[in-house]
């Protein structure tokens, strides 16, 4: 059984695939692009993905509330998926705010490179200590 954490990294690559088929109109299978990645069936995978497409607009004016002169969309597609899982955490799950500032932040420093790990944790920590942050 996989850990909380390497599930956020399946998150983060079937977010980075739905992404890529976005951009290019192509149909999206949700399923079929989680069993590719995971054998077992997992409820926490498919809900934070499914939360995430469903509030996806949401999560990037946040992004680009507290992006400073950047915007989300000029992230790459791996980036943009961790963005997307921290903001999808702090706002809309009842996963510690702690918990998931640490677990973005893991995922950026394995896949990113610093100027966007650093990035990811102001934008974090503004929508962690802003007035809309309801904890």
């Amino acid at each position: 059984m996989k850990n909380r954490s390497e599930l956020r990294e399946i998150i983060m690559k079937v977010l980075y695939q739905v992404y890529i088929l976005e951009k290019a109109n192509l149909d999206i299978d949700i399923d079929s692009l989680i069993k590719e990645q995971l054998e077992v069936k997992n409820d926490f995978v498919k809900d934070v993905i499914e939360g995430i497409r469903k509030n996806q607009k949401e999560i990037d004016n946040k992004a680009n509330k507290y992006l400073e002169s950047w915007d989300i969309n000029r992230l790459n597609k791996v980036d943009k998926a961790i963005f997307s899982i921290g903001i999808y955490e702090l706002l809309y799950t009842d996963t510690p705010s702690v918990v998931a500032i640490n677990e973005a932040i893991e995922l950026s420093k394995k896949y990113s490179d610093d100027a966007v790990v650093k990035m990811l944790n102001a934008v974090l920590d503004k929508i962690y200590h802003s007035e809309d942050h309801h904890e």
